[in-house]
């Protein structure tokens, strides 16, 4: 269908119809701004036709003409008929420029008059089509968009491709969809132009499918029912909707153990296959469906003598997938397992498990087995269950212990001991660990409603606070109720005044409170021969004395560290071992907290602790960046954000660390957005302590953005906060320097000298080397705002050579900028620079060393203005050396710009690392340059800020 630029659709596709789809997107724009064209590919229901729609939508308004065909299977076998859409409407625009032979051909072929076939009429077809594009291009750009290139019938593939290849320069760009299962693309390329872009579309993250889910309204799912919607789909947005669609319309959900509800519309994709397998094979089937990790022995164990034949005959339907090595049977999308399973009664599912728990070899697996197939209570199964989910906690399972635990609930007589309800709390409780906060809020608010025992009350409103994490506002009604169900017993009381000391912290933003509930905690835990709590309490004290600069914080640690000890809370994210990590991080010894959390994060990945896991990979983070290893932090810094969102785990606090990694080594932009999100959810949450963080983070962010005054209103609010929660220790947020040096940028140095002065004596008073460093660096730009250049250089040199020797490579790196900056200020614009060791290309060098990116970018523009006596390249050279880069080099230049890794390069062009190395090889010696960093000058120079 032809469609003139007056008459095109001003309607965009929706944005939650985009979720997740950045990545394709970004790599198809770019082709096509530089009048390229797209192939867009992928599965069925991946969303390839909503990418498609929405490039069609963004270019469509550049283009004169919008030539369009969608193909279905039912019409892939009448020849021209794509043909006949794509330009049936614009036939009489261009019959008349159309020699006479092509004319009467087209007409022929696309209005059916007549007996036009390839075969009599292929050369006048052929030229015919050609000639018709161009004819349109004539008049202005033309963008050809076809959806479903599977179904395209072969004729008008044939004649397209043709035309395609010939084009030339000619203003026609296209945008093709169509489905790969596995398969390569290259045969639908056959009808685009001969560099056109081939964009996969990939299936979505369990982030992605959560958002996706919510933006149509399946709201309020557990995260546990959204990480089987995500497993069930594979990724693939329609699946996840059309499951998340059945799951609203099913008033019970699944119970533990049962798939999901499969809805009729996806059963119909694979049900059809399934109808062509045997009664034995299909039962085969059922067994493979049910089972963990099924493999032909397993088969063989649980009775299903023909297991080869009958897992060739699936494979060969394609309901299975092809394992090159070993004996694993997998199915070929999750999709068909739970399809089959929901197909089955539940008799055949009972059958399929009974004979999985005596062929099983795992206990955990035997135990889950034996429980699906038992009805009914039985006290033998719920005890197996019980030592399963005790293993599997061992195994750092959580998920599976908690899922079992549920199990066991079902299985358990009510006057047993122990009781259902002691089931659920510790499923909970796993469920917390596993990071589904979702799950354990409804198990235990289920706990609440049913049971009038004081341990299992006070258990059950614990995890309600748990869940409520840094959030603690919205549970404030909680402590009344369960102070009330604790009595006078200590061990309950001791639970509640921990929680109570968190709240004097997140709520009331009050450190000597906080303090003072710890303490009474550690106490009332002891009497009740709580050594868990006890433990957990001390900690916390130890934690909160370190960060108000308390003097009794290292005695605390070593009560802390007292035999008898308890593993689980050696390394909690609130235990000791997180606690020794702060005072080492404070206290300037880097390796050691670098080695600290590194041990640490390894241990709780291997026990399964999702929240444990986010807080160390925010810890070893921060200690990367404080040495000055912005690249590795920024790698951890993001995984830590990606783990807190997926699980909504310490996202505020994740959020704010990655602001500071992404201002440090990655991208200000998205810098300024994350500080922001914290700032924002911090204050939503009512949680002081990362509120003054985030503002901190801010602050910094902006500092690097060159937004002096916004920086210097953030900081200040976080210098407002920290002193109203009682902070006293500089090296807690590390702002002081900051808000000094973004002071002086503004011309209030006084306030500068002020924040130093009162920073500075906290600061010697509890031996903080490295703020005193900062400090000093920030009071050389008041000298030198002042104009006493010679103390502030002194003063400069000094910090540098400290920072350098304290191992704080950002800083130092920093510290070198600013001498270079006072350096050249005190030259003149005209006058040679004052020779001395250290430059601006001392200072290039320590921030490349750090992958500073942001910084290195700062260094080059202050370049610019001043270039070096011998360049590498003249700036006219420079520019038209960057213009006469071929597309595929500019592009991997442009992502050097903005600080990609080469693997980074190679994941959003889809090509290989060896491809992306090979392209900067040929940059390099295009430009006469040596390194990445030199791509980065050049652009300074090109764009100047």
């Amino acid at each position: 269908m032809t469609v003139r630029r007056d008459l095109q659709e001003s309607a965009r596709c929706r944005s939650d119809l985009l979720i997740g789809r950045d990545e394709a997107l970004i790599g198809a724009r770019e082709q096509l701004s530089r009048g390229g064209s797209v192939l867009v590919h992928g599965p069925a229901g991946i969303g390839k036709s909503t990418v498609l729609r929405t490039l069609a939508a963004e270019y469509g308004e550049s283009a004169r003409t919008v030539l369009r065909c969608s193909a279905t299977e039912s019409e892939s076998h009448l020849p021209f008929l794509a043909l006949a859409d794509l330009l049936g409407l614009a036939l009489d625009e261009v019959s008349g420029r159309l020699p006479v032979a092509q004319r009467v051909a087209l007409e022929s072929a696309l209005t059916g008059r007549g007996e036009s076939t390839l075969q009599r009429d292929g050369l006048a077809l052929r030229l015919a089509v050609l000639s018709a594009l161009r004819a349109l291009a004539a008049k202005g750009p033309v963008l050809v968009v076809a959806d479903d290139l599977q179904w395209l019938d072969t004729a008008s593939t044939e004649l397209l491709g043709f035309a395609a290849r010939r084009l030339g320069d000619d203003p026609v760009r296209m945008v093709f969809a169509g489905r790969t299962d596995g398969q390569e693309y290259d045969r639908y390329l056959r009808a685009s132009t001969p560099d056109t872009l081939a964009v996969r579309v990939n299936p979505l993250t369990r982030t992605q499918v959560s958002a996706l889910l919510d933006v149509r309204g399946y709201t309020g799912l557990p995260r546990s029912t959204v990480r089987e919607i995500h497993r069930t789909s594979a990724g693939n947005p329609l699946y996840a909707l059309e499951l998340g669609r059945a799951l609203a319309e099913n008033p019970t959900p699944p119970r533990p153990g049962e798939p999901l509800p499969v809805p009729t519309s996806l059963r119909a994709l694979v049900l059809s296959r399934l109808e062509m397998l045997s009664d034995d094979a299909r039962r085969t089937l059922l067994v493979v469906s049910a089972g963990a990790r099924p493999t032909l022995a397993l088969l063989h164990e649980a009775g299903r003598e023909n297991a080869e034949a009958e897992t060739a005959q699936a494979t060969a339907l394609g309901l299975l997938a092809t394992e090159p090595e070993g004996s694993a049977v997998r199915f070929a999308h999750p999709l068909v397992s739970a399809a089959l399973y929901a197909e089955a009664s539940a008799q055949e599912r009972r059958a399929a498990h009974a004979a999985l728990s005596t062929a099983a070899s795992d206990p955990i697996e035997r135990a889950r087995h034996l429980a699906l197939a038992t009805e009914g209570t039985d006290p033998e199964v719920a005890a197996r269950l019980a030592e399963a989910a005790a293993l599997a906690r061992d195994r750092g399972a959580p998920s599976v212990a908690s899922s079992l635990g549920l199990l066991a609930v079902r299985h358990t007589p009510a006057d047993s001991v122990p009781s259902p309800d002691e089931h659920r709390l510790r499923a909970a409780e796993d469920a917390i660990t596993a990071g589904d906060l979702d799950l354990a809020r409804e198990i235990a608010r289920q706990v609440l409603a049913r049971t009038a025992v004081p341990e299992e009350r006070v258990r059950a409103w614990m995890i309600v606070i748990d869940t409520a994490g840094h959030a603690m506002t919205e549970v404030d009604a909680v402590f009344p109720q369960a102070l009330a169900d604790a009595g006078d017993d200590p061990r309950l009381l001791g639970l509640i005044h921990y929680q109570l000391a968190w709240r004097a912290l997140l709520v009331q933003g009050d450190f000597a409170e906080c303090r003072e509930e710890a303490a009474r905690a550690a106490e009332l835990a002891a009497r009740g021969g709580d050594r868990h709590t006890e433990l957990m309490s001390l900690a916390f004290q130890a934690q909160t004395e370190t960060l108000m600069g308390h003097p009794e914080a290292p005695a605390t640690i070593k009560r802390a560290l007292k035999e008898p000890q308890d593993p689980q809370v050696t390394v909690h994210h609130n235990g000791i071992g997180s606690a020794r990590f702060r005072w080492l991080i404070m206290s300037d010894q880097l390796p050691e907290a670098r080695a600290t959390a590194t041990t640490l994060l390894r241990e709780v990945r291997r026990r399964g602790s999702v929240e444990s896991e986010v807080h160390f990979l925010r810890g070893l983070a921060e200690t990367e960046l404080r040495c000055g290893h912005c690249g590795r932090a920024l790698d951890l810094a993001r995984e830590s954000l990606r783990l807190a969102r997926d699980t909504g785990i310490g996202e505020v606090a994740s959020a704010m660390l990655a602001a500071l990694a992404e201002a440090s080594g990655g991208d200000v932009d998205r810098a300024l957005a994350l500080a922001q999100e914290a700032v924002e959810h911090a204050e939503e949450n009512g949680d002081l302590l990362y509120l003054s963080r985030g503002q901190a983070a801010l602050g910094y962010a902006r500092l690097v953005a060159g937004d002096a005054p916004g920086a210097v209103q953030s900081l200040r609010r976080a210098r407002e906060l920290e002193h109203d929660l009682g902070v006293d220790d500089p090296a807690r947020g590390r702002w002081q320097g900051d808000l000094a040096e973004a002071l002086v940028r503004v011309g209030e140095t006084d306030e500068a000298q002020e924040v130093i002065d009162v920073s500075r004596a906290h600061a010697l008073r509890l031996g903080r080397e490295s703020v005193l460093a900062v400090l000093d660096r920030a009071e050389a730009q008041v000298r030198a705002a002042r104009g006493e250049h010679e103390a502030a250089l002194a003063q400069l040199t000094s910090a540098q050579d400290r920072l350098a020797k304290l191992g704080y490579g950002l800083e130092e790196a920093r510290a070198a900028l600013a001498l270079a900056e006072l350096r050249a200020g005190l030259a003149g614009p005209t006058s040679a620079p004052i020779p001395a060791p250290t430059s601006y290309d001392e200072a290039a060098r320590l921030f490349r060393r750090s992958r500073a990116l942001p910084w290195l970018r700062r260094v080059d523009a202050a370049t610019v203005p001043n270039p070096a006596p011998q360049p590498l390249m003249q700036q006219p050279q420079a520019v038209a050396a960057l213009d006469g880069l071929a597309a595929m080099e500019r592009q991997v230049a442009a992502l050097v710009m903005e600080g990609a890794t080469n693997r980074e390069i190679a994941g959003r062009l889809f090509i290989s690392v060896k491809t992306v190395e090979a392209t900067l090889t040929r940059v390099y010696r295009k430009l006469g340059i040596r390194s990445r960093v030199d791509i980065v000058r050049l652009a300074a120079g090109r764009h100047p800020n």
